[in-house]
């Protein structure tokens, strides 16, 4: 445990312990017993509160390393302990604030007095607090009652009850903390402005320096700005800050801890504070900057989704340690923004690697061709591009992986089984949906579900070939097989989609009180009425390119699947390991229909394959890869799924805001909206993937992949 930590913990059982104190009440005439009465009421709860309510500190995340990337909080605190408070400091707040803090125990009776019968006669409102007090009622300001403006009101009113439940604490605080600690204590919880809290975090936000090395002038300005922070604040009213901080010079001077010749050169200096704004870090994930900011949002967004709050989390003082490769991650932001430029209009492309293994699956790369940030004229977005379900235009023919592995689990074939292709296919099993015609045989319904390819693939193929190639009609034919969309649905599920089947048909969260928002697993699964959506195999709803990442990284960890995480380790405060409740791993197919899947999709980058241009172009040199294309209606979205048993991951290129039309792909660099769309998944996705991964790989051992199991060969 930390010193500092250990005394927030010692001063919050101090504050407890003041419901003990008994008998304390103000000399004043025969209300002051029924004063008395009323604060009592309130203490106890009070002093509870305190006790139980540590200060809001800094979260910091860093990468695998251990390196710092982002800072999260609501109050930015850097605590210190009383030997890091240097004669300076110490000098001007007291002279400041509370000149007689080590002749008094807690309460200045003559001040008290003073105050006490001029606020209550009505007169002018007179401040009396010690550095004690003041210590007592700023702790309920910044940390018990942060957030809750009437209570905030209740903790500074000016009635005398207010006060007595104040000075009770305070006596009590002197009976079990030193006056250093007591110092510490207030000087670790009052604010500087601006989000600015303690003169640890105060010292380098205004000086770029440390409590220790503040100077007398800066020391003065800094003890000047507790009395009214916005009011004195150094860079919105540097005039009304010098005369404060020459104020508190003459009071050092008054009590006899400065020379006046020193506090008047000391006058005569600039303020001294940082130029333009304070120096201190971002308090969100705009701090881990344009590359990292991604990761560090999904490290936000994961750990909410695993329980702990947002207010925990920017409060709570942790320290995360991800699994952020920043090398890698480095590379595929290089690649993305190679491909698509970051401030053209409506299009994103994104890169998500995940590392296989059969007990973790650990996140190291997501990056987009925006930066992350909130200045959107610089191309830049918060929105969680790369692990978020952003892209609802689809995925494309990488979802027939689902029905092959649905084919595989089921015996309807092998990857090296000889499949029906052909140039049209008429489903006589799955009906309407977005292409339709009239019916060839004895009509079941009104309409059959119809689908072409876009090329001459002969009559037939093998299943390992069709994954290369991606003809259409052999994938419909093959679902038609399955008797519905059931069995691919599932298998998406298993291998990874999962918070994409969860979301409802626009990428949403589902609304429980719209009865129309339903999960895309409902949306376009089998009923009693319906075998489900024959377009599914072909990938045309929204996803989480995260997730298509992780689907490969399932394929290639034997089919264990395993929540893509982000973390390494997490620390409390106190240096403490934090536990966080993740999803366990599971074994979601055989291991050997997922090694034979890999065998099956092991062509893609080869021959007429078609990523294999990419891949040339890229140096890929023949390294064992999985690999499967996709390409929406309209070539409005396309994707790469693939991987290495070593780092698998996903690219995808969509139009995050939507609308009809297409994307175009001009050459490298040069992608842009459009009517009909000439993008595919074997271009900007594909040469995305190869073009970050052939970097990152670079050195590496080419790994082979697993071995095929026989009973799904044929």
């Amino acid at each position: 445990m930390r010193k500092t930590d250990g005394l927030f913990k010692l001063i919050g059982l101090c504050l407890l312990a003041g419901v003990l104190v008994a008998g304390i009440m103000f000399p004043v005439v025969g209300a002051a017993g029924v004063v008395s009465n009323q604060a009592s009421e309130t203490v106890d709860k009070t002093s509870s509160d305190l006790a139980d309510i540590p200060p809001p500190l800094v979260t910091t995340i860093t990468d695998s390393g251990g390196k710092p990337i982002a800072t999260l909080y609501d109050q930015y605190r850097i605590p210190v302990a009383p030997n890091q408070i240097n004669e300076a400091t110490k000098w001007a707040l007291l002279s400041a604030e509370d000149k007689a803090f080590y002749e008094h125990h807690g309460v200045n009776w003559g001040r008290t007095l003073r105050a006490a019968v001029s606020n209550t006669a009505g007169g002018d409102t007179q401040g009396a607090s010690t550095i004690t007090q003041q210590y007592v009622k700023n702790y309920l300001i910044n940390v018990v009652y942060r957030g809750d403006k009437s209570g905030q009101d209740k903790a500074q009113e000016q009635t005398l009850s207010r006060k007595l439940k104040e000075a009770r604490i305070a006596i009590n605080l002197e009976t079990k903390l030193s006056k250093d600690q007591i110092l510490a204590g207030y000087l670790n919880v009052v604010e500087f402005s601006r989000q600015i809290y303690g003169i640890g975090a105060a010292a380098h936000a205004y000086f770029n320096t440390t409590p220790e090395k503040l100077t007398v002038p800066q020391a003065a300005l800094l003890a000047g700005l507790v009395n009214n922070p916005i009011t004195f604040d150094p860079w919105n009213h540097a005039d009304k800050a010098a005369k404060r901080r020459n104020l508190v010079l003459d009071r050092m001077v008054a009590n006899q801890k400065l020379a006046k010749e020193d506090a008047e050169r000391f006058k005569q200096e600039p303020l001294g504070v940082v130029p333009d704004t304070p120096s201190k870090p971002a308090s969100n994930c705009t701090g881990a900057g344009p590359e990292n900011g991604f990761f560090c949002q999904y490290v936000e967004d994961y750990l909410i989704k695993a329980g702990m709050t947002k207010d925990q989390l920017y409060t709570g003082g942790y320290t995360i340690k991800t699994t952020l490769d920043e090398k890698a991650n480095h590379e595929a932001k290089v690649s993305a923004e190679t491909q698509v430029d970051k401030t053209q209009k409506n299009v994103a492309n994104t890169l998500s690697l995940i590392r296989p293994g059969k007990d973790r699956h650990e996140v190291v790369a997501l990056a987009a061709n925006r930066d992350y940030g909130i200045d959107a004229d610089k191309g830049q977005t918060t929105y969680a591009l790369p692990s978020g379900v952003y892209n609802t235009g689809g995925a494309g023919s990488s979802y027939k992986i689902f029905t092959s592995a649905a084919v595989l689990n089921q015996h309807v074939a092998g990857i090296y089984s000889t499949i029906p292709v052909g140039n049209g296919y008429t489903s006589h099993v799955f009906t309407g949906g977005g292409n339709t015609c009239a019916p060839t045989g004895p009509p079941l319904n009104s309409r059959w579900y119809c689908v072409g390819n876009a090329g001459d693939y002969g009559d037939s193929t093998t299943l390992q070939n069709a994954l290369a190639t991606s003809p259409n009609t052999a994938f419909v034919a093959l679902e038609d097989r399955l008797g519905s969309t059931g069995p691919g649905i599932d298998m998406a599920i298993k291998l990874g989609m999962r918070n994409t089947m969860a979301s409802d048909t626009g990428g949403r969260p589902v609304d429980p009180k719209d009865p129309k928002s339903v999960p895309q697993s409902k949306a376009y699964g089998p009923t009693d009425r319906s075998p489900g959506f024959g377009a599914f195999t072909l990938g045309f709803s929204p996803l989480s390119g995260l997730e298509l990442g992780n689907v490969a990284a399932t394929i290639l960890s034997g089919g264990k699947w395993c929540p893509p995480t982000p973390l390494s380790s997490i620390t409390d405060r106190d240096g403490k390991p934090v536990a966080v409740k993740e999803a366990a791993c599971e074994q979601v197919v055989p291991e050997g229909l997922a090694n034979t899947l890999a065998v099956g999709m092991s062509k893609d980058d080869q021959g007429s394959g078609t990523s294999a241009q990419a891949a040339r172009d890229a140096g890929w040199g023949g390294r064992p890869v999985i690999g499967k294309t996709g390409t929406t209606q309209n070539n409005g979205s396309a994707t790469f799924v693939g991987g290495t048993p070593q780092l698998a991951g996903a690219a995808m290129v969509f139009r995050p805001e939507g609308g009809s039309g297409g994307l175009c792909y001009n050459g490298v660099g040069n992608v842009t909206t459009c009517g009909h769309g000439s993008m595919y998944g074997g271009k900007t996705p594909a040469q995305t993937w190869f073009g970050a991964m052939s970097k990152i790989m670079e050195g590496q051992p080419a790994a082979p992949l697993p071995p095929e199991d026989p009973e799904y060969t044929r």
